[in-house]
C-alpha cells in the first residue's frame, strides 16, 4: 500500500466537518498515535507509521509543522469542509482507527484537544526542560507514543 501523507489525513478529518488549524492539528496527531499503538508490535519494532511527516512539541500541544504552515493562513478561523478523495489510499483498519478517532476527538474544539495532549506524556516528554510559552521543535518519540497509547488501550 501507497505511504500516505499528512495532508490526506487531514483530509479525512476536513471531510467530517470544517475546523480550526488547531483542532485538525490534534486530530491528525491522535490518528498518527492510536495508528502507531495498535498495528505496531511493540516499543523495539516500530515499523508502522500512518505518515513520514515529524510531529514536534509546540506550546499548543502536538504539530505536523508541514500541515501547521500549509493551513496558517486561516489563523484561528476555520478550514472548510471538503470533500474526501483519498479512501483509497488507506487501509480498512486505518480508516477504522481515523473514524474512532473522530467519533472520540471529533467533538472537542480545537483548544479543548490541545488542553487533552498537554496532560499527556509524549508531549510532556519532548517538552522536558522548556518553559510553557517557549517554542520548541523537539520531535515527539515514537517508542513514548507507542507506549502511553498502548497502556490507554489497555485500561
Amino acid at each position: 500500500m501507497e505511504k500516505k501523507t499528512v495532508f490526506e489525513v487531514a483530509n479525512f478529518f476536513l471531510s467530517k466537518e470544517s475546523m480550526s488549524p488547531k483542532k485538525l492539528q490534534k486530530l491528525v496527531y491522535y490518528a498518527y498515535a492510536w495508528t502507531l499503538a495498535i498495528l505496531n508490535e511493540d516499543e523495539i519494532n516500530i515499523d508502522y507509521t500512518l505518515f513520514d511527516e515529524p510531529l514536534q512539541a509546540w506550546v499548543h500541544g502536538p504539530v505536523c509543522p508541514d500541515l501547521y504552515y500549509r493551513y496558517k493562513c486561516y489563523g484561528w478561523g476555520e478550514i472548510p469542509q471538503c470533500t474526501f478523495i483519498h479512501k483509497h489510499l488507506f487501509s480498512v483498519e486505518e480508516l477504522d482507527i481515523m473514524e474512532q478517532v473522530w467519533e472520540v476527538y471529533g467533538k472537542f474544539t480545537g483548544n479543548e484537544l490541545e488542553s487533552i495532549t498537554h496532560q499527556e506524556e509524549p508531549w510532556i516528554n519532548a517538552r522536558e526542560g522548556f518553559q510553557p510559552y517557549e517554542p520548541c521543535q523537539v520531535n515527539l518519540d515514537n517508542k513514548i507514543i507507542f507506549r502511553y497509547y498502548n497502556k490507554q488501550s489497555a485500561d
